[in-house]
């Protein structure tokens, strides 16, 4: 039988213990072990029966327990001493206060993040992966840091999915209903009490209401819109109801909710509470791209003209993309589009056809035998001044992949940075890895330490190994083996993620002779943890769980290798802090960053990795292992490259991984030192990289900061002289053109110059208008520059009779070898924040027309 209606009821506390009821609705107990210890002491087993979520707890302690707790003073002495701690470090100078005192105020004072998932806690379950746990730690992150920051996000009714496999270890997906007061949120009200919302308008004279929830991580505030309100009609309040869930429109109204929605639950944040109105406004990937429409509604409402507010817009906003494929991306039929905007509909008074162009996709981007769809990304890039990918390489990728909204530049010069994500440690360390870092441990502590954390893990998988079988329909009377699976002296290699193809899953299964003389080797064996979901809707990914639990049913090695389902932050702390080895073989370069890996190392895992993501800038032998890699075969031949891949990983096991962890002959201790060598190093040189508070310190001074002072420049008369400038520049744009270029002598010494003279047609443009530029570097055998370095030139007097202007300057041939120059035009603005921003270039006529992929160059040798 089931409730046709649910009620939460919270306990009320005994005066005394009030403070408890602060502590649990503050996220920061999270990642806080002196907050959880005292949570812990309320109720140890319904702290664990909650899975350690305090506001169950709470929810849960008998009346007899709490007057028992609020009688004792010791209790309550540790229980002031934790509220004045919370209320410390809501209220003190951190870092960034610091730094801007130290900048003079300059940095914003407050940033909007948006993302469509924030992975802060199991307790929260509002995350499907690595999006949301990088949203989650960039919050914790900024708390820490003391940065203004606003979260922004959508509230799932049934948050992504709960998963579990079948007999035959098939998927099952399941969707558990999700009660907001049973959640550590309380909700944003108005001055009289009445629940604070926003209201979108549809097509057909609909509306879709929002509520605003808030939650504390720390010292951010999150707000999560709600559609799960009366005044929606059904369709309407199911907007919310799953995370990635539906099909094109429901996720256009996710979108529209989380970007426009989104930015009027700031506005209604900053007017109820006072909250600095953010000058930042900071997309988490694609999905938010909206909110720029709803700034440039705002400007127009205030008499900004379209192109202006657009200028304007662009200045205070940053878009990341964490997508390295544009299957990635999402991706709307402009007619779906246009029929969401415009007369009855949303934002009414703006202009339907200038809206679509903002996100409409260059040819690049559209798939063979479609026409251009409306790209969420190329939305965020066209509404942001500032842009960067995710780690080193990835931002590589995104600037080829992107490079077709800048034609006539070389991709590296799209204007497209990278912030190599980070971790928040407090959150992914476990606590007595935590506890040691902080005193000089000896080799013999460091391995008990590491024996001890994969015990608890195999203690852990044991358990949830029993659950899993126990749904699949097994009696507990066929489960006794399960008390034998995994050693706690064994070699631990950990897989943990989501379950797309390119992550290849059962890369490992390539051989399965092999792996499994692996899992069985007589004195060198490895036993490996493995856990992912698929996405719903991809069968593909299904089959590859199900190909892996397969294997992993097998009796003659259950034993060595488990498949865990309901992958979560909280079985994630485990794994990461119990596995020696933390294996990554995703398709490279295809793996924006993978921070999984970053936080094992957090714990002295050791990576086993294809050099993508992060750690291709950050591999070194002393931290793990590289996979070699065969991309050359990625397209031509997958299962070929699946198969080299794979073999190298099998050798590396063999031959370098496994004898390492087991060589107890290197010293006297009778421990595998070279092993543990490697484990100190990742503690003591790589673990300070991988940060996420190293990240946000990069965004702040490299995005942010740069982007408050151009949003406090883009005043409405700034933002209309920038339009203008663009709009004049384009017109006048056919006009310019590089007619001459001459270089001097054959100089061929080292550090010598040659002298550089052009001429140039402006038409009615002049040299404030433009930068002539020459570009010198290195040329290869087709004549293409590498690494080019761009050198101003200056005029040389006015026009001539024809209008043309003579340009100069000397070129410096720092290189040896063979060296090259071309030269091209570029409108220049002191409010532009990139060469390529306006996409205008003009170059040389070889260059041009005739040779377009060919520099137009005059080579020497340099001795």
């Amino acid at each position: 039988m089931k409730a046709i209606r649910r009620f939460s009821v919270r306990p009320v506390l005994p005066e005394p213990l009030r403070p408890l009821q602060e502590l649990a609705l503050n996220l920061r107990w999270s990642w806080h072990p002196e907050t959880r210890e005292l949570l812990r002491a309320v109720d140890p087993d319904a702290w664990q029966s909650a899975g350690e979520d305090p506001v169950r707890l709470l929810g849960t302690v008998t009346a007899d327990r709490l007057a028992a707790l609020a009688a004792d003073r010791g209790f309550l002495r540790r229980l002031g001493v934790a509220v004045g701690d919370l209320r410390d470090y809501l209220t003190e100078p951190r870092w960034y206060q610091r730094a801007d005192s130290r900048a003079g105020g300059d940095l914003p004072r407050a940033i909007a993040y948006f993302s469509p998932e924030f992975g802060i806690t199991a307790a929260l379950p509002q995350y499907s992966g690595g999006l949301g746990i990088l949203a989650g730690d960039h919050l914790k992150a900024a708390s820490d840091l003391g940065a203004p920051v606003i979260g922004v996000g959508l509230l799932y009714r049934h948050g992504y999915f709960r998963q579990s496999l079948s007999p035959d270890g098939w998927q099952q997906e399941h969707y558990p209903v999700i009660d907001p007061h049973e959640l550590p949120l309380t909700p944003l009200t108005e001055a009289d009490g009445s629940p604070a919302a926003v209201t979108l308008a549809l097509p057909a004279g609909r509306t879709l209401t929002a509520r605003i929830w808030q939650v504390r991580v720390g010292r951010v505030p999150l707000l999560l819109l709600d559609s799960a309100v009366a005044e929606n009609a059904p369709a309407e309040r199911d907007v919310t109801d799953r995370l990635y869930g539906g099909g094109s429109e429901h996720r256009l109204l996710q979108e529209m909710l989380l970007g426009i929605g989104g930015m009027r639950a700031v506005r209604a944040f900053s007017r109820i509470t006072g909250h600095a109105a953010p000058e930042v406004f900071h997309m988490n990937e694609g999905h938010a791209g909206f909110l720029g429409f709803e700034r440039i509604r705002e400007l127009g409402e205030a008499g900004v003209a379209f192109p202006a507010a657009l200028r304007a817009v662009r200045a205070g906003t940053v878009f990341t993309t964490h997508t390295p494929v544009p299957a990635g991306i999402d991706r709307f039929d402009e007619e779906l589009v246009a029929r969401h905007f415009g007369d009855g509909a949303e934002l009414a008074g703006l202009d339907t056809a200038e809206l679509l162009a903002l996100g409409r996709e260059p040819a690049s981007l559209t798939r063979e035998g479609e026409t251009p769809q409306f790209n969420m990304a190329v939305l965020g890039l066209r509404t942001a001044q500032r842009a960067n990918g995710v780690s080193a390489l990835h931002g590589t990728v995104s600037r080829g992949m992107f490079a077709g909204l800048w034609p006539g530049f070389d991709a590296e010069e799209a204007p497209i940075g990278s912030v190599t994500n980070g971790v928040h440690a407090p959150t992914w360390t476990a606590d007595a890895a935590q506890r040691a870092q902080e005193t000089t441990r000896t080799d013999a502590e460091l391995w008990e330490l590491r024996r001890t954390l994969r015990e608890q893990l195999v203690h852990d998988v044991r358990a949830r190994l029993r659950a899993s079988w126990r749904q699949r329909g097994a009696g507990q009377a066929e489960l006794g083996w399960i008390d034998d699976v995994l050693d706690p002296d064994v070699l631990t290699i950990g897989f943990a993620r989501r379950v797309p193809s390119y992550k290849r899953l059962t890369l490992m299964l390539q051989d399965p002779r092999r792996l499994t003389s692996l899992l069985l080797h007589p004195t060198r064996p490895v036993q490996i943890v493995v856990a992912g979901k698929a996405h719903p809707a991809d069968e593909g990914g299904k089959r590859l769980i199900q190909e892996l639990v397969r294997f992993a049913d097998d009796p003659a090695i259950r034993h060595r290798i488990v498949f865990l389902p309901d992958y979560g932050m909280a079985m994630a702390r485990a794994l990461y802090a119990g596995c020696d080895v933390w294996l990554n073989n995703p398709l490279r370069p295809l793996e924006a960053c993978g921070t999984s890996g970053m936080k094992a190392a957090l714990n002295g895992c050791l990576n086993l990795s294809v050099r993508d993501g992060w750690w291709d800038e950050w591999f070194d032998p002393d931290f793990g292992w590289e996979i070699p890699t065969a991309d050359g075969l990625a397209a031509a031949e997958p299962e070929r490259r699946d198969a080299i891949e794979a073999a190298a990983l099998y050798t590396l096991l063999e031959e370098q991984v496994a004898p390492r962890f087991y060589d107890r002959t290197g010293g006297r201790s009778g421990l595998p030192d070279r092993w543990l060598e490697m484990v100190r190093a990742t503690l003591e040189r790589l673990a300070p990289r991988v940060l996420a508070e190293r990240m946000l310190r990069e965004y702040i001074t490299g995005y942010y900061a740069p982007a408050s002072v151009a949003h406090r420049a883009l005043t409405p008369e700034a933002a209309a002289d920038l339009a203008a400038f663009a709009d004049r520049v384009a017109g006048q744009w056919p006009g310019v053109a590089v007619d001459h270029v001459e270089t001097g002598g054959e100089a061929t010494t080292l550090g010598a110059s040659v002298p550089l003279r052009v001429r140039v047609t402006l038409g009615d443009l002049g040299p404030s208008d433009v930068e002539v530029q020459a570009v010198v570097g290195r040329v290869g055998g087709d004549d293409t520059l590498t690494d080019p370095v761009p050198v101003p030139l200056k005029p040389e007097g006015g026009p001539d009779l024809s209008g043309r202007w003579t340009y100069t300057g000397d070129i410096t041939l720092h290189r040896a070898g063979p060296f090259g120059c071309t030269v091209r035009v570029l409108p220049t603005h002191p409010l532009l924040a990139a060469r390529a921003e306006l996409g205008l270039v003009a170059l040389p006529p070889a260059e041009r027309a005739e040779h377009p992929d060919r520099a137009d160059t005059r080579t020497v040798t340099l001795r």
